[in-house]
């Protein structure tokens, strides 16, 4: 019996120190587990230079074409039509009712019926023309960055909805072609325009929360009903992303304005990503309820887990907390958590912040409203009252669209750029790979190549 005990002692301690061995190989030499770094950093190409602070000729009249007219981009045309210094030169969608309705738009506010377009290519026919100056794109995601691509190609700046991009690869084809030609690439990120937003952005980048240590950003939305609505996204293609794609697969909203307030790459940049998903249950139990059980709906497989949460590092030690659910019933929330070394804000679920020496409470609401009132972010002073009125999403729509046109107009670096567009959209692809491998770092690359030690915060510009 003695010498069974001491050969299992023995094997045991030769399997410990494997285990042992093969974890430092894993290691770094500051014993930290190593991302592992699954996408390349591609060298600049020669004579190419960041777009850090990029300005351009500054444009008297921008010429705007919209390509995409669903719910985002018809919205966006009616938008447009209050805002000076513009001129709507072509629509474009693949459902001719969708253009004319635009045209309507056009036609009520007085304005000239632009170009109409509903062929399967006739973007390309639009960026081609050198009557237009920025490509507004509000189609599908799988063509954001195809068009977005060819537009620059064309001379043209482009403005495109969320995501950017759906691969690490389109995120470097965003960035390489807005550094080779010199054209803007905006992501339209509506959300670092709300209120509360951009009011604790100014909150931070005046001190008053201390250090920014930790930040949250969500995307929780119940959009069931959305996506199984034949008459909703065109040719159901939101409910095919569900059905193939894990992940995160629409970080923006939520990390849009906690990563301006970190200064991701204007002073730090994002590290490394850890992912984990929930199985799927939500979008199954949905569609057997809704369309029976032998329906197609409810056969279909499903691969989005039903919530995700992913957790980034950054160069300078601070910590991201990302989250994603369209598929449970639950109040729609962006998180929007703000913690740092003298206070705390967040969005959701209450709208609250807490400052020192008082942080273990709110501030009472006349106090909070007060502190908004008084770090009332610059670039909404002149422009409140008029986005109200106009609407899109409370106003913040509207401040987005007024910015973009204001820098473009003035010659001034956009608030939102390439890089903007590459890394918020990049958690798409990097979130899906780490759940695939079972929630292993991944290593996020740095699409600025070095650039982000330039500067040391975001800057929305005003003459």
């Amino acid at each position: 019996m003695r010498k069974i005990t001491l050969a299992l002692i023995s094997v045991l301690a030769i399997l410990l120190s494997s285990c042992g061995n093969s974890l430092e190989q894993k290691q770094t030499k500051a014993g930290f587990f190593k991302a592992q770094e699954l996408f390349s950093e591609p060298t600049r190409p020669e004579g190419q230079k960041d777009v850090i602070e990029l300005k351009c000729d500054p444009i008297d009249t921008v010429r705007i074409a919209f390509i995409g007219l669903g719910n985002r981009g018809s919205s966006a045309v009616y938008r447009y039509t209050f805002m000076e210094g513009v001129k709507i030169v072509a629509l474009c969608d693949l459902v001719p009712e969708n253009v004319e309705k635009s045209q309507q738009t056009l036609l009520e506010k007085g304005l000239p019926k632009a170009d109409g377009y509903t062929g399967e290519e006739d973007w390309k026919k639009i960026c081609e023309r050198d009557d237009i100056d920025l490509i507004y794109i509000c189609t599908h995601w799988d063509l954001h960055t195809p068009i977005a691509v060819y537009a620059m190609e064309q001379g043209k700046h482009v403005a495109t909805e969320v995501p950017a991009a759906l691969t690490i690869e389109e995120c470097w084809q965003l960035v390489n072609t807005a550094e080779r030609t010199r054209k803007h690439c905006m992501q339209l990120e509506n959300c670092n325009y709300d209120f509360f937003e951009i009011a604790t952005l100014n909150m931070a980048q005046q001190g008053l929360f201390g250090e920014i240590v930790h930040c949250e950003g969500a995307y929780i939305h119940d959009l069931r009903g959305h996506n199984f609505n034949e008459d909703g996204y065109w040719n159901m293609w939101r409910l095919k992303h569900l059905e193939k794609t894990d992940g995160n697969t629409y970080p923006t909203h939520g990390f849009g304005p906690i990563s301006h307030i970190m200064n991701i790459h204007r002073g730090d940049k994002m590290n490394y990503i850890v992912s984990m998903s929930s199985d799927q249950f939500g979008m199954s139990k949905y569609a057997k309820e809704k369309f029976g059980e032998d329906s197609d709906y409810a056969k279909r497989e499903y691969k989005k887990g039903d919530i995700n949460t992913s957790l980034i590092k950054t160069e300078k030690g601070k910590t991201i907390m990302l989250q994603h659910d369209v598929t449970s019933p639950r109040p729609y929330s962006c998180l929007h958590t703000v913690s740092g070394t003298m206070g705390f804000a967040q969005k959701y679920p209450q709208k609250g912040i807490a400052l020192e020496p008082n942080a273990h409470h709110f501030l009472a609401e006349d106090a909070l409203d007060s502190l908004l009132q008084a770090y009332k972010h610059p670039i909404v002073e002149d422009i409140e009252e008029k986005a109200k009125e106009v609407g899109g999403h409370g106003g913040m729509d509207f401040i987005m669209d007024s910015r973009l046109i204001y820098c473009l107009r003035n010659g001034l670096p956009l608030d939102q750029d390439v890089y903007d567009a590459a890394e918020w959209s990049s958690i798409f692809e990097l979130s899906q790979r780490s759940v695939e491998n079972q929630s292993m770092p991944v290593k996020i690359p740095d699409f600025t190549r070095g650039s982000w030690q330039k500067l040391n915060k975001v800057t929305y510009h005003i003459n």
